[in-house]
Formats: structure tokens, C-alpha cells, sequence
């Protein structure tokens, strides 16, 4: 469970709950066709600019933003030296059968066991990882083209409101509960937009970018270890990956 995005939703919607409840109540915020406009009619609109498999496919990405669990780069490291460790004493073919919790360490591993070339390894390691990394950039611009058209229906929503409104200038004294529920489709946009999917779609940004470091990392310690290079080095060459204060760290705990 990642605890940043949870708490930073809860906490944001509460806040403005808290303001609208001290500006008099949460009844008088809530207008549901304001909300079918935002909210259905942004769906729609940035359904139209993907295909309807991309459009869906956001969703399961956007569920790692609450959970996600990927390997520290530490255990990662830690891992691959024991795997180098042991294919230098007894060869490739030793690590046949080793547990390998990593999923992509592991579909690496089985590439060299079965003895195919670095260049093939790196080909087919490779495309695996940009095509994971391809998905949560979708899933990212999604969310950002929803980010976009969000406030963009809340003002069209607006629109239709003060059309309603003039038309029925005759009444004065609905002009003013008029205004309000017109100006509700420009909150909920800029809600829907700047409270859910501009973070949702920075949140599947980090996600990117954190998988394409763990794989680019293992991408690097599979060619290392068919090259039969010390663990040490191996070991070194990794912690480049790691931010320089656990660098040094683990370089530390090493000595």
C-alpha cells in the first residue's frame, strides 16, 4: 500500500470537505447533474482520444499508485551477486532451479542458462522493459489528458448553467441559487482535474521511472554475469544505481 497516495487523497478531499462544511454544509455543494457533466462527460471526451483498450488498460494502471510493491535495489543487488558468485564456481547452467523471487531477474536468468548471447539477452530484455515502461506512460497521459478536459467540462457545465439562468431573468430571486449551481461544474472540474488526475498521472510517472531503474539494473547485471565478471565488480557497477547517500552506505556495510 503506498501510504503517500492514500493519505494525500484522504487529506485533500478533507480539507475541502471541512471548508465547504464551515461555509455552511455538504449539501449545498452537491448538484448531480453538475456532476454527470464533469465527471461522465470527461470519461467520454478522453475516451475519444485512445483506443478503448489503452482507455481501460489506465485503470489497472493507475491501481498501482495505491499498490505497488517493487524490489529495493539493494536486495536486487544483493541477489545478483550471489548469482554471480555461484555461475563463476559452477557455471551458467548452476542457477538452474535457483528461487528467484524478481520475475524479470528470473525470465533473464532462464535466457542465459539456455545459452543464448548477450546480444539476444539484451534485445529481448530490453523490449520487455520499455513495453512496462510503454504501458505506465499511457496510463500517465490518460490521466493528464483527464486533467485537462476536467476543468474544460466544468466550464462548459458553467455555461449551460448561465445560459439556464439568463433565460430566466424574470425571476430575481433565482438568479443567485442559479449562479451557485452553475459555478459548482467549475469546482467539480478543477477537483476532478487538479485533486485526481494530474496526480494520478505524476504517481504513474514514478511508477515509470522507477521500473525502468530496477530493470535497467538487472538488464545490466545479466550481462555481467554472462561475461563471468568478478561479483565485486558487479556488485560496484550496480550501486551506481542507488542514490549516492545509500551508496556509500552500503558500500559500508560491505567493508
Amino acid at each position: 500500500m503506498d501510504l503517500a497516495t492514500l493519505v494525500g487523497m484522504i487529506g485533500g478531499f478533507a480539507i475541502v470537505a471541512m471548508a465547504m462544511i464551515l461555509g455552511g454544509s455538504l449539501g449545498m455543494f452537491i448538484n448531480v447533474p453538475s456532476l454527470l457533466i464533469v465527471i461522465v462527460g470527461t470519461v467520454f471526451v478522453v475516451m475519444m482520444k485512445y483506443s478503448l483498450g489503452q482507455f481501460l488498460g489506465a485503470g489497472k494502471v493507475v491501481a498501482k499508485a495505491f499498490m505497488f510493491k517493487i524490489d529495493k535495489p539493494e536486495d536486487i543487488i544483493e541477489l545478483v551477486v550471489e548469482l554471480a558468485d555461484a555461475a563463476r564456481k559452477g557455471g551458467l547452467l548452476s542457477l538452474e532451479g535457483k528461487e528467484i523471487p524478481n520475475q524479470f531477474l528470473a525470465k533473464g536468468i532462464q535466457l542465459l542458462i539456455d545459452g543464448h548471447d548477450g546480444d539476444v539477452v539484451k534485445t529481448l530484455m530490453t523490449k520487455d522493459r520499455n513495453m512496462a515502461v510503454e504501458r505506465h506512460s499511457t496510463g500517465a497521459s490518460v490521466f493528464a489528458a483527464m486533467g485537462d478536459v476536467a476543468p474544460a467540462m466544468g466550464m462548459i457545465g458553467t455555461l449551460i448553467g448561465l445560459v439556464a439562468m439568463l433565460s430566466n431573468m424574470d425571476d430575481p430571486k433565482s438568479i443567485g441559487p442559479a449562479m451557485a449551481v452553475a459555478l459548482l461544474t467549475t469546482l467539480y472540474g478543477a477537483m476532478l482535474g487538479n485533486m485526481v488526475a494530474i496526480p494520478f498521472s505524476d504517481k504513474c510517472k514514478l511508477r515509470a521511472a522507477e521500473e525502468n531503474l530496477i530493470k535497467s539494473m538487472i538488464i545490466d547485471a545479466l550481462l555481467a554475469i554472462q561475461a563471468g565478471q568478478n561479483p565485486r565488480v558487479i556488485e560496484s557497477m550496480l550501486r551506481t544505481y542507488l542514490p549516492e547517500g545509500k551508496r556509500a552506505s552500503a558500500e559500508d556495510g560491505g567493508e
